[in-house]
């Protein structure tokens, strides 16, 4: 058999069609915390209508600033996603509290529900399971719970470098959803490579792991910042695509922009329609405003005030 397909599918770009890329972004989704919010004067100026704004919940922020920030976001017109970090949350009873301050100030019916960035949990919560099996989300009426995936693995949960108590979590996530009816889906750690993640989501239907995949990606930023938040927050492999990046001196000083890793996912998901990424979530973190704007840009869409007349 002729290897000279094989090698040309590595050599070259994808081909992408026109409208494969825009079809693969729309519906995107954005990240933002208390702090970074209070920067934007009116999301409605950068965000086109109906996004998804998921507000992450940094260990010490109040729930107060929260509440406050969701309900802000939620007022303009976009649907909200609280971060429910399961190891800065001390008991039931406060779980409980957050969840209807929420929904009853701000209108919230969906979270992200996750571990958190605490090694250490201060109470009786170690993980997004021991949150998910409360019942409280579904006792106050949330509709929608996202959870965390890792496409190339999490050392703070697999030390080894194995990823074999992460698939057993993504196994119990399954069976949870299929035995209670929950509208569940995995949000990712952003990466930077196209092909670890669609290793990791084909391997995830191998499993029969069905859940719906929003794939996150790092908004435009300086390259020393991507770095620098990669490390940190334990990207794989596809740190590579930055650190090769880094040694061409004529890119180190230009911003990174996600455009090959989203055409090449976008190419994948149209040449294979039931490929289990859904959508595209994006960790602004060069800004929120530059996010939006790559992203408006690549899709065609327009802000919501915009969009208004």
């Amino acid at each position: 058999m002729s290897l000279l397909p094989f090698l040309r599918r590595k050599s070259e770009p994808p081909v992408v069609p026109a409208v494969a890329t825009p079809q693969f972004l729309r519906g995107w989704s954005i990240e933002v915390m208390p702090r970074t919010a209070e920067k934007v004067e009116d999301f409605r100026a950068i965000l086109p209508p109906g996004t998804r704004v998921y507000i992450a919940h940094i260990d010490g922020t109040p729930i107060e600033d929260m509440v406050s920030t969701a309900k802000r976001i939620a007022g303009q017109g976009f649907e909200v996603m609280p971060h429910f970090p399961a190891r800065s949350i001390p008991d039931r009873p406060t779980l409980s509290d957050w969840i209807d301050r929420y929904q009853s100030e701000a209108g919230v019916t969906q979270g992200l529900i996750l571990a958190g960035g605490r090694k250490d949990p201060v109470g009786e919560f170690a993980s997004s399971m021991d949150l998910l099996e409360t019942g409280l989300f579904d006792h106050h009426g949330f509709k929608r719970l996202h959870l965390a995936g890792h496409p190339e693995g999490n050392k703070d949960i697999d030390p080894d470098g194995s990823d074999r108590l992460v698939m057993e979590a993504l196994r119990w996530k399954h069976a949870f959803a299929e035995r209670t009816g929950a509208k569940l889906a995995l949000a990712t750690q952003f990466c930077f490579d196209a092909q670890p993640v669609i290793a990791w989501v084909d391997r995830l239907a191998a499993e029969g792991i069905d859940l719906p995949v929003h794939i996150g990606i790092a908004g435009p930023a300086k390259l020393q910042t991507l770095i620098k938040f990669a490390i940190a927050c334990g990207v794989g492999p596809s740190l590579q695509v930055l650190q090769k990046r880094a040694m061409d001196v004529t890119k180190l000083l230009l911003p990174y922009e996600p455009d090959e890793v989203v055409d090449q996912l976008a190419a994948h998901k149209s040449a294979n329609p039931s490929f289990g990424i859904e959508q595209v979530h994006i960790f602004p973190l060069g800004g929120i405003s530059a996010a939006a704007t790559w992203a408006n840009a690549r899709t065609g869409q327009s802000p919501a005030l915009a969009a208004n007349g």
